[in-house]
């Protein structure tokens, strides 16, 4: 081999590890000279032992002018090379890109400046290291240094200047480096990532939107950075790839839905802002892609609708309703039972508005899948059960249409009104409070009469007899002042003429007989005055506390009220309505001594 001592005068190996700047940079333009009249012989064996000394005695010294002299030594080789620097580089750059990591910042410097002066000379010929050069700036761009890092900014501008115009770059290698850089929360080093994406993005030949799923994430982490300035650069980012998706006709809208929809959950708003955004472009542009991603979509914008900046909620209400249009079918990838799970989650959300929208969604698909939403029964029941004590009326009233629709089929509507019966048996401030509501809703929207037949058959046979009776006293008092239930008192009232009146009033007799105010109310609405004047006379025999006489309180200021109209004009009949006085006087003779001036103590028969 080639001694390039021979080649190589002493005084200009000297001068190159001199301290001074000057002495070192006229031996580097002295070996541009040497490497220059080499390279005309064509001997590129000595130009080979020439790069190897400079590397192993100077760039690899243990002396950093040693070290600086190599650097523009090699910088000056290849300037000396020109045309044929090509073939030598696998020797050049190594050793300069090893220089990028010394603990001397001058060197640092060095190493920029010779990096910059050999890709000058190399341009295309320069992307067989791009991958190592990227990562060598990437580290550099957050030098502790300010004059490395200008010295990188120039080399980075020169380097993304060579990649534009080459044809050689390979954007699938450099997309798995992208991807592990993009999560670094250095701010320089945030600027140089996308500085980069932006440039490459600007290349027609080089397709980033393809990749884009690679480092969309790290974009949108980007977003929430404490600079502004990085802030708005992510952002400009994410507009031009949005504005590429609209404008192209194939895009991966499954794996970028997969993070839109973590980000949508993101603690800081304006990441979450951008995130609604995107998820309302994917959900009109995606079409079939999003079909196996409605679940998850569907996760994202719930929670975002009860978000407190308004924009956020103006794009969670727009998408929703545009998911909720897609009528997807499940041999679609339409998972059913995915999307009720999150409806069903959704539930528990301390925001009314998502409560709210997530019952619209169960409501939904009981209309358009019911046969799929109720082999998923057992998942969402006791959910929706336990909804029944919601805070918010509207959650209350929308989950009983949930469950009237359910009940359409006899074996539902049966397991809803246990169900209901046990819930109100263990919480008892749940009868207090909605109780009333519930039941005058099912009345509502179910049978009336068949939803009392079904409480009364339930509530018959109840081993706790004290619940039984709070159950019956609130049945009884619905009964008797709710609008929903005005066709039933119409029917009880004819229970003497009417077999089908006849026929109700045994079937609820056995189960108001846990209370004895209810039975009584229920004789006296359906005229059965002897019966009713009978159990009153056995009353006696019962211990007449304060919850008795509250009862019976109760059930006088009813008498008082327009249901009980026609049994206050029948005491205009004495002669004809005889049991009726017997079973007033009854209640009278119930009442404490200092009770006695109700508004029937005037109803004495007249002679």
């Amino acid at each position: 081999m080639a001694d390039a001592h021979s080649v190589v005068p002493a005084s200009v190996l000297r001068n190159l590890s001199d301290k001074l700047y000057e002495k070192r940079k006229n031996a580097a333009l002295e070996v541009e000279g040497i490497v220059k009249q080499l390279a005309a012989l064509g001997d590129h064996e000595k130009i080979s032992a020439v790069i190897s000394l400079l590397t192993t005695e100077y760039t690899y010294s243990p002396q950093a002018n040693h070290r600086k002299g190599g650097l523009i030594g090699l910088a000056a080789a290849t300037v000396g090379l020109t045309s044929e620097a090509s073939q030598h580089l696998e020797q050049i750059v190594p050793p300069v890109l090893n220089s990028f990591s010394d603990q001397d910042s001058r060197v640092r410097y060095y190493a920029c400046e010779a990096l910059y002066n050999i890709a000058k000379v190399v341009r295309g010929d320069f992307i067989m290291f791009f991958n190592q050069i990227f990562d060598a700036l990437c580290k550099l761009s957050a030098d502790s240094a300010a004059n490395v890092q200008s010295a990188a900014h120039l080399l980075d501008r020169l380097v993304k200047d060579i990649v534009t115009e080459s044809d050689q770059f390979s954007i699938e290698e450099f997309i798995p480096l992208l991807r592990e850089r993009m999560n670094v929360l250095n701010p320089y080093v945030r600027q140089f990532l996308v500085g980069w994406i932006t440039v490459l993005d600007s290349v027609p030949d080089i397709d980033m939107l393809g990749f884009l799923p690679d480092f969309l994430d790290g974009l949108f982490n980007m977003l929430s950075d404490s600079s502004h300035e990085i802030r708005q650069q992510a952002d400009s980012a994410l507009s031009e790839f949005l504005q590429e998706i609209k404008n192209s006709p194939s895009v991966d809208y499954g794996r970028m839905a997969e993070i839109l929809v973590q980000r949508a959950a993101s603690p800081d708003e304006f990441t979450r802002l951008t995130a609604m955004t995107w998820i309302n472009e994917f959900v009109k542009l995606g079409g079939d892609q999003l079909v196996p991603y409605y679940a998850d979509i569907l996760g994202a914008i719930l929670p975002c609708m009860s978000d407190k900046e308004e924009k956020i909620r103006g794009f969670a209400r727009e998408t929703n309703e545009e998911l909720r249009s897609v009528k997807g079918e499940p041999e679609e990838a339409f998972n059913v039972g995915a999307i009720l799970s999150i409806a069903r989650r959704q539930l528990d959300s301390e925001w009314e508005a998502t409560r709210i929208e997530a019952l619209h969604w169960i409501s939904t698909l009981l209309d358009r899948h019911r046969s799929e939403v109720l082999c998923f029964l057992n998942d969402i029941f006791d959910t929706l059960l336990k909804a029944l004590a919601d805070s918010s009326d509207e959650v209350v009233l929308l989950v009983l249409d949930i469950h009237a629709c359910i009940a359409q089929d006899p074996q539902h509507f049966s397991q809803l009104v246990v169900f209901l019966v046990q819930n109100f048996r263990i919480d008892h401030s749940l009868l207090e409070r909605r109780g009333a509501l519930i039941i005058r809703r099912l009345c509502d929207l179910l049978d009336a009469e068949r939803v009392y037949r079904e409480l009364s058959s339930i509530l018959e046979g109840e081993a706790d007899l004290e619940f039984a009776c709070i159950m019956v006293q609130a049945l009884n008092l619905i009964l008797l002042t709710s609008s929903e239930l005005s066709e039933i008192r119409k029917l009880l009232k004819q229970s003497l003429a009417n077999a089908a009146g006849k026929d109700l009033f045994v079937a609820l007799y056995a189960s108001w007989s846990h209370s004895p105010m209810a039975i009584i109310s229920l004789c006296l609405l359906a005229q059965m005055y002897p019966h009713a004047s009978a159990v009153i006379q056995s009353l006696v025999e019962e211990d007449i506390n304060v919850k008795f006489l509250v009862q019976l309180d109760k059930l006088i200021r009813l008498l008082e009220t327009p249901i009980f109209a026609y049994l206050r004009l029948q005491l205009l009949e004495p002669g004809r309505y005889v049991w009726l006085l017997k079973a007033l006087y009854g209640l009278l003779m119930l009442l404490p001594q200092v009770c006695l001036y109700p508004f029937f103590l005037g109803i004495t028969p007249s002679n």
